[in-house]
């Protein structure tokens, strides 16, 4: 059994991506790691050539703006990496450049790799979700936050990645997926509120127009983190790889839970959900077998 890692990065130093330690933590677990570079404003590049790995492979790109609506260009880049994976590699582990796999995980993920590798049913490997916010201290148990997701694929190019590249189909269907029963830390609102406002105001481009972006992210010197709904504080550990990042935090957030406006509808699916598990109206871009 082979295994590929891949992911797509541009201006990861402008906008503060922790696309280094996305990659380095899932390198333990891959033979070989393809990086797409599209063409940046900063050395994100050399970023991505300083790595200490032989594995790493760049693969350089250039983004179609034109693809904004729906995030298309985000798919579109990522199944070129994908395709440029040689068909010798049983699972493509894809990894974005906010995402992180903790250490005490790798033990789930190879066994789960491993037993399904000739079960040809399974087109993917299911991970779930922490996701982190304003502080690597808050976690968010809201329902903005998706539960799960596809991050490990079988090295099939009928597999195509899905609209803005949080998942993934087959020939247009669902995939069909095994639980590796382990975490993806993602640390995607979790920066420098500076650092955080360019992004906003940068990756809505992905998505909208320029008159849809002005009327919806407002210019600001720094990202206003107060506009949330439930978080719960963090006490478990994050991966090695992120410890740096975390010592090195040096602005402050601070939670009330308090001001949190939640109206009758939200609050009674949010106990149902922490009642039972059930996550009521969920969206599922796979299933489950």
């Amino acid at each position: 059994m082979k295994v590929a890692g891949f992911t797509i990065i541009k201006n990861a130093i402008k906008y503060d991506y922790p696309v280094v330690e996305a990659i380095n933590s899932v390198l333990p677990l891959c033979d070989v790691f393809y990086v797409g570079v599209g063409k940046s404003e900063d050395n994100t590049r050399q970023l991505i050539q300083a790595i200490p790995s032989e594995k790493v492979i760049i693969v350089d790109t250039v983004w179609d703006d034109s693809l904004r609506e729906g995030g298309l260009v985000l798919s579109n880049e990522t199944n070129k990496v994908f395709d440029s994976i040689p068909d010798n590699y049983t699972w493509c582990f894809y990894i974005q450049s906010d995402e992180c796999v903790h250490e005490n995980d790798y033990q789930s993920i190879k066994s789960a790799m491993q037993k399904h590798k000739n079960d040809t049913r399974v087109d993917g490997l299911l991970f779930e979700y922490k996701h982190f916010y304003g502080q690597y201290n808050y976690i968010g148990v809201g329902r903005r936050w998706y539960k799960n997701e596809i991050r490990i694929v079988r090295n099939d190019k009928c597999i195509r990645s899905y609209k803005d590249a949080q998942g993934f189909r087959k020939n247009g269907e669902k995939l069909k997926v095994k639980s590796t029963g382990a975490y993806i830390y993602h640390y995607g609102w979790v920066k420098a509120p500076k650092a955080q406002q360019a992004k906003q105001e940068d990756f809505n481009k992905l998505w909208h127009d320029d008159d849809w972006v002005k009327k919806h992210v407002a210019p600001a010197e720094e990202y206003d983190y107060s506009n949330i709904d439930l978080l719960a504080e963090y006490k478990g550990s994050h991966p090695k790889v992120f410890e740096k990042r975390i010592r090195e935090a040096g602005w402050q957030f601070e939670y009330d839970n308090s001001k949190v406006k939640r109206n009758f509808k939200y609050r009674l699916l949010y106990w149902i959900e922490r009642l039972t598990g059930w996550r009521v109206g969920e969206y599922k871009n796979y299933k489950l077998i």
